[in-house]
């Protein structure tokens, strides 16, 4: 059964207190190493592609239940506590600059663990390929700010990544599973959760634009000057009619939204769009990883493909989990016992079978316990 709903995630400023983290870093440590123990390496990443499972860990380990700054505290102190060395495990990357090094850090990781020059390769590839699907060929009003790249030795991975939408100062979470990854442009996170569902988004990854990403293709094919002209045609004539019919009346936040995802970009980046004719791409991946192939450059595409060929992509926003289980008063949703229940039945079991002292362990399990009304 799909599990839904909603819970706002404020963008909360600050640091989490250095005594917290220490604790948090000891108490991660114990419950990967159970995890790992008793389920394995796959079933750790498969939990932690889980948006629930996630949200409970972060609560268990002491956090906000409600903070922006879960994903990004959590994923570091997961960072810190594991590794590679001795779990076959890594973790890369991080919030802002630290997004920058997952590359690098990936490479180390990989060098650690054994790993083929190739299969490093392809690590690296699924890492930059989540964050660019992430940012243009989904358009969702998130900028990404926090990149979290968990491999194990077996060259398995999972992605968490957070976007910000600074006109509502909230956050959405990303998450991906390699197992769950068939094409990286359809449909590829196990998860995407947040606060608000978009009246509006662009999602080139849905499988009902196919036909779009498809014409894409063929479009970056022909002579730039051609796709310019092609550009000029619809910001003279056509493109006027898709904003013609919005109510100009409605100042509501659905209509400015609507607005500024059917406006024709006016920025296109040229020299990306020159370097994929020369490359001739043979799928849409494929143009999706050239370099400079940007969200202005994705929806000027996406809007020639619709209004000159017929070919739409989807404007359906897919964010379809919550943030967390709701709040003990209803607020902002009544609580979903049975899918916290089982988050937690999963982490008691790792928790009581762990070996830490004795008075951390019932202090943990209290905290667990307190999470069920």
């Amino acid at each position: 059964m799909k599990k839904a709903g909603f819970a706002e995630l404020p963008l909360h400023g600050g640091k989490a207190p250095g005594w917290l983290v220490k604790r948090m870093i000891k108490l991660a440590n114990c419950i990967v190493a159970v995890i790992l123990e008793e389920y394995g390496r796959d079933v750790f990443l498969r939990r932690l592609s889980d948006p629930h499972w996630f949200q409970a860990l972060g609560c268990v380990l002491g956090y906000d239940w409600h903070s922006s700054g879960v994903t990004t505290v959590l994923t570091g102190v997961l960072k810190s506590a594991i590794d590679p060395s001795e779990f076959g495990l890594a973790v890369c990357g991080g919030k802002g600059k630290a997004s920058m090094k997952a590359q690098s850090e990936i490479c180390a990781a990989g060098e650690i663990l054994g790993l083929s020059t190739g299969k490093i390769e392809r690590l690296r590839y699924a890492s930059r390929m989540s964050a660019k699907i992430d940012n243009s060929a989904l358009q969702d009003g998130y900028q990404l700010y926090h990149h979290a790249f968990f491999l194990a030795e077996d060259g398995r991975w999972a992605v968490i990544q957070q976007g910000m939408n600074t006109d509502n100062r909230t956050a959405r979470r990303y998450h991906w599973l390699s197992e769950n990854v068939e094409k990286f442009v359809v449909e590829p996170h196990a998860a995407i959760i947040g606060e608000r569902k978009s009246p509006v988004a662009l999602d080139m990854t849905a499988r009902g634009s196919e036909g779009c990403r498809r014409a894409s293709v063929d479009i970056v094919k022909e002579n730039p000057r051609k796709i310019a002209r092609m550009l000029s045609s619809i910001q003279r004539t056509e493109q006027r009619t898709l904003v013609d019919w919005i109510p100009t009346s409605n100042d509501s936040d659905e209509m400015r939204c609507m607005q500024k995802f059917l406006l024709m970009p006016v920025r296109i980046n040229w020299k990306a769009v020159s370097r994929a004719y020369e490359f001739q791409p043979r799928n849409y991946e494929e143009l999706i990883g050239i370099r400079g192939i940007g969200p202005a450059t994705v929806r000027g595409l996406a809007l020639i493909s619709e209004i000159i060929y017929g070919e739409e992509p989807s404007w359906r926003d897919p964010v379809k989990y919550s943030f967390a289980y709701g709040g003990k008063d209803g607020v902002p949703f009544p609580v979903n016992r049975k899918a916290m229940d089982e988050s937690i039945n999963i982490l008691r079991e790792a928790i009581e079978n762990a070996k830490m002292g004795n008075k951390e362990k019932i202090l943990t399990l209290k905290r667990l316990r307190s999470l069920v009304p």
